[in-house]
């Protein structure tokens, strides 16, 4: 059955993003996915983007990269209002934005659907889905949900990649590689103590964003100035494969609770064994000595260096295909659509919906 879709994503970034922008890089392989197999899907997007779908714009630039006020409510206030103007064109609507659309959510004549990509252990939050306990919400991991179990969760739904997008690289060159923000969640001085204690070089692909600044002074510039640190600056989807590919391993040292985190899966594509902390969904993602080593120091992630010397790379593909690939994903999603709209034809819409939660 075709569904009329409509994909609705954060304006941060165009859809897909220009360099760094992990949930519309995520928007952009999910449309593109839906129209293949065939539905009739509408993104909801900055007039920037570039999609097959049918493209509304509703700002006329992406907000990051052009200089615009990134934390302003308006552009997406106005785009939260066009897709509901619009509601009954579609079988479903699916945001992937955080909460401003909940209060229309709650009164959409259509099934409208939440894909959290944000962390939920803050405080704040449980007051919010008290009150809005009818929102249909689906997590990017199971780890995403612990702090609000409670929540009208109706399905996980992990990231997925074009199995096409990234390849698999022969043999590995001997850098460690870095992507990310410059940011204290990140650790990037973490990345710097695994390389120190290796002696390998460190690579690092990251963004520093002005909120960040204090943190990117203190911190971080004084490590780059390091011989063994090269910052490349960010860089875009055509330069991953051989950013990642090359390196003998990717290092993931984050110190928060990572809701997903699509470079470990980018970095399984290209056959790169990933060394990440015990954080988030770091052990739901990576399988321990398959598709990288999950640790909780900096000696313990100097020794799982050493085994990526002899890490079989293609089995790491190969566990990427099984698990982490755009088909997937659309599949699952589209599983989730289905029973929404199903649920929609009763006689309550709040009431059905309510009623999803796993």
């Amino acid at each position: 059955m075709v569904m009329r879709i409509a994909e609705v994503a954060p304006l941060f970034e165009a859809v897909p993003p220009k360099l760094y922008g992990g949930t519309e890089r995520v928007v952009s392989y999910l449309t593109e996915e839906l129209v293949a197999m065939g539905h009739d899907v509408t993104l909801f997007a900055s007039a920037d983007s570039v999609t097959s779908a049918r493209l509304v714009g509703a700002c006329t630039d992406s907000l990051r990269l052009h200089g615009a006020d990134a934390e302003s409510m308006i552009p997406h206030i106005l785009q939260i209002e066009s897709v509901m103007a619009r509601a009954d064109e579609f079988d479903v609507i699916h945001f992937h934005m955080d909460i401003l659309h909940y209060p229309f959510a709650r009164r959409s004549v259509v099934p409208v659907l939440t894909t959290l990509h944000g962390r939920q252990d803050l405080p704040e939050l449980g007051e919010l889905y008290r009150e809005f306990d009818d929102v249909a919400l689906i997590s990017i991991s199971d780890a995403q949900r612990r702090p609000i179990t409670w929540a009208n969760w109706i399905g996980t739904v992990h990231h997925g990649l074009p199995a096409r997008s990234l390849r698999a690289a022969g043999r590995p060159g001997g850098y460690l590689a870095f992507i990310g923000r410059f940011s204290a969640e990140k650790r990037f001085d973490r990345a710097v103590a695994i390389a120190r204690a290796t002696g390998l070089p460190l690579k690092a692909a990251a963004k520093a964003d002005t909120h960040d600044g204090e943190y990117f002074d203190r911190v971080v510039r004084p490590l780059l100035d390091d011989p063994l640190v090269e910052w490349v600056g960010e860089i875009g989807e055509d330069d991953k494969e051989a950013f990642l590919g090359g390196a003998l391993a990717h290092l993931f040292p984050i110190d928060w609770p990572e809701p997903f985190g699509l470079v470990m899966i980018e970095a399984m594509a290209c056959g790169t064994p990933t060394i990440a902390w015990s954080r988030g969904s770091v052990p739901e993602v990576i399988e321990e000595g398959v598709t990288g080593y999950v640790v909780d120091s900096v000696e313990a992630a100097a020794a799982a260096v050493e085994r990526c010397r002899h890490f079989d790379r293609q089995r790491c593909r190969q566990a990427f295909e099984r698990r982490f690939t755009v088909r997937r994903m659309a599949t699952d999603y589209l599983k989730l659509y289905q029973r929404a709209a199903a649920a929609a034809r009763r006689p309550s819409l709040r009431r059905a919906l309510g009623g999803l939660a796993e």
